[in-house]
């Protein structure tokens, strides 16, 4: 890409979208995407179009092999997830902070992909991103996004279920 030198993270997600025969590679920002109203500004579209990354922590279950785990909820950038809603499809949650993010899915804050984690993930895809046709998602740096349907993200991810997983709000549909 321009012969521009790119961080591990962009680069494992423009392969995972190649490898998965995604139409759009990712695109590299001049500006810090970090936020989701950043990504929206520099993109030029509202931003429920964002498809932001929220990332929780599991305890693992009682006699799993494995320690906690990671929920990531895909949500629209113009959303706020409800803990509650997304505890009661996957169980009991917790804050996940810096260290267990970048541990858990191999991207920093601000620029968590919703594919290519290094470490399998619990995913939710919330069904507010629905309301549009075209949606941007962290491309696994914060200047990275790249573009998508709805529909992909779901292919994306391996199917990972869409739900109902928002605070709701007046006028929210």
């Amino acid at each position: 890409m321009n012969g521009v030198s790119y961080p591990e993270g962009f680069l494992r997600v423009q392969a995972a979208l190649a490898a998965l025969g995604h139409p759009h590679a990712p695109v590299w920002l001049e500006v810090s995407a970090r936020t989701s109203q950043e990504a929206a500004d520099a993109l030029g579209i509202v931003v429920g179009q964002i498809a932001k990354s929220v990332v929780f922590r599991r305890p693992a279950d009682e006699g799993a092999d494995r320690a906690e785990t990671a929920v990531l909820v895909v949500t629209s950038g113009d959303r706020r997830v409800d803990e509650k809603r997304v505890a009661a499809i996957t169980g009991k949650l917790g804050r996940a902070d810096a260290e267990f993010v970048k541990a858990a899915t191999g991207f920093s804050i601000g620029g968590v992909a919703p594919l290519a984690h290094t470490a399998p993930v619990l995913t939710l895809i919330d069904r507010e991103l629905f309301r549009f046709d075209e949606i941007w998602a962290a491309a696994g740096h914060p200047n990275g996004v790249f573009k998508l349907a709805p529909a992909d993200l779901v292919r994306l991810t391996g199917g990972a279920p869409v739900a109902d997983v928002v605070q709701r709000t007046e006028g929210a549909t």
